[in-house]
């Protein structure tokens, strides 16, 4: 697990921080607008929407050792050559090429969980894995902001290009470190007593079971099938909160010296950005693990049992997305950051107790496919999030419009999920694939 939150948070790192470039001097040598500099961050996720399916397959296939490798290498390289980018087209092409580089990281380490963890255990063991966003966040925003500001002028390059260069070596070093000593499954997992590798693998194996006999998807389900797309139109809520905070909130804190008078150099905004990450960190963690706990529990109130699960991500999107648009109308920027960083939290906690929903009804191909379908669906908020907020601040002037955007989706997708996690409840009681 700190081999794959080390992974997670140098992906993360490398995914957003042109969020920290943008307003610290990338947007202005290369001449771009809010709108194109939005286009530039959600790019991304148009080559993550084409190849994740069949990353994730590979994946299965292959198994995870090799292929994160592969993803690990392949997305440092690009993410170093961002340092040296000449112009918006080219910024743009590289922001491309990262996200195909990149397919199939997130969906894979979430199937890889499946393979080590009891169901039980499983939304912990993600919100474990996925505390390295907010982490590398709050962390990053304050690295990246020392790095601009220490590394101008070293090598000739402008602070934000150095950042691009040391923060883009580090993926590939790691997939040397992966290629190592990631283990595919606990069976090929030399450092377990035997007695542990076949309690793990027998109760793993009857999970599995339980979960054939409640009936089988077969790969082609899995990615048709009208329940998917339902939990693909979620988790795009929860992504949409996440990247337009990630992508912005750098340049609404730069903001807050026009709007409240407050001076910060890019140090002081980067350990601003921080604050709403730690707490979200510490809020992930929490509630995924009383998440697991209540799903063990005889359901005696809506948060118990399986069937509760739902609760658990529904609740806090409703908190986040109602915290979101508060920001935009406070008065000082002590509260402003309060309710962002209830919003960060709200995101963040939401994200862990999500995954174990697929798993409860995929296994195998079908698992593997589903997963990554619902990823690189939801993953589509990662272009149109910055591409409508940067829209609509050049249209309007301000960020208030596009962040009541996310927080309306964000809560339009929270009743969806008290709906779909209804509805996989149900499938699965009642012993049928539907």
């Amino acid at each position: 697990m700190p081999l794959l939150g080390l992974l997670y948070f140098v992906n993360y790192l490398d995914r957003v921080n042109i969020g920290f470039a943008g307003p610290n001097g990338m947007n202005r040598e290369l001449g771009l607008t809010a709108t194109v500099f939005g286009l530039a961050s959600g790019v991304f996720f148009v080559g993550y929407l084409l190849l994740e399916v069949p990353s994730n397959l590979a994946l299965h296939r292959f198994g995870a050792r090799r292929w994160i490798t592969r993803i690990l290498v392949s997305w440092g390289l690009v993410a170093t050559a961002m340092a040296f980018t000449p112009n918006a087209t080219v910024l743009i092409v590289l922001r491309f090429l990262l996200g195909v580089a990149e397919a199939g990281f997130f969906p894979g380490i979430i199937l890889y969980l499946t393979f080590w963890f009891p169901a039980e255990f499983r939304a912990r063991a993600v919100g474990w894995f996925m505390v390295a966003v907010p982490i590398s966040t709050a962390v990053g925003s304050t690295v990246s902001g020392l790095i601009i500001a220490g590394g101008d002028g070293l090598f000739g390059l402008s602070g934000w290009r150095v950042m691009f260069l040391v923060e883009g070596i580090p993926a590939i070093l790691l997939g040397l470190v992966t290629l190592r000593f990631l283990s595919d499954r606990p069976d090929q997992a030399r450092w377990l007593p035997d007695d542990e590798r076949d309690w793990l693998r027998a109760r793993l194996d009857a999970e599995a079971a339980e979960v054939q006999a409640a009936g089988h998807w077969p790969l082609r389900r899995a990615l048709t099938h009208p329940r998917m797309l339902a939990l693909a139109f979620v988790y795009f809520g929860i992504s949409y909160g996440l990247y337009a905070l990630g992508f912005f909130l750098p340049t609404i804190v730069a903001g807050f010296e026009q709007q409240f008078g407050t001076r910060l150099d890019i140090t002081g905004r980067g350990l601003v950005t921080a604050v709403p990450y730690v707490v979200a960190a510490v809020a992930m963690v929490l509630w995924s693990r009383a998440a697991d706990r209540a799903a063990t529990r005889p359901a005696q109130r809506f948060l118990d049992g399986p069937a509760g699960r739902r609760w658990w991500t529904a609740l806090p999107m409703i908190v986040g997305g109602l915290a979101i648009p508060v920001a935009l109308y406070l008065r000082d920027p002590w509260s402003a950051m309060a309710a962002v960083t209830v919003c960060a939290a709200g995101v963040c906690a939401a994200l862990p107790t999500f995954w174990p929903l697929p798993s409860q009804f995929l296994t195998g191909a079908a698992a593997a496919g589903g997963i990554a379908l619902v990823n690189s669906l939801g993953n589509v908020s990662g272009f149109a999030a910055p591409y409508l907020t940067g829209g609509l601040a050049d249209l309007t002037g301000s960020q208030r419009a596009g962040l009541w955007v996310v927080g309306v989706t964000m809560v339009v997708a929270a009743l969806v999920a008290l709906a779909v996690g209804r509805s996989v409840h149900r499938g699965a009681g009642a012993g049928t694939a539907g």
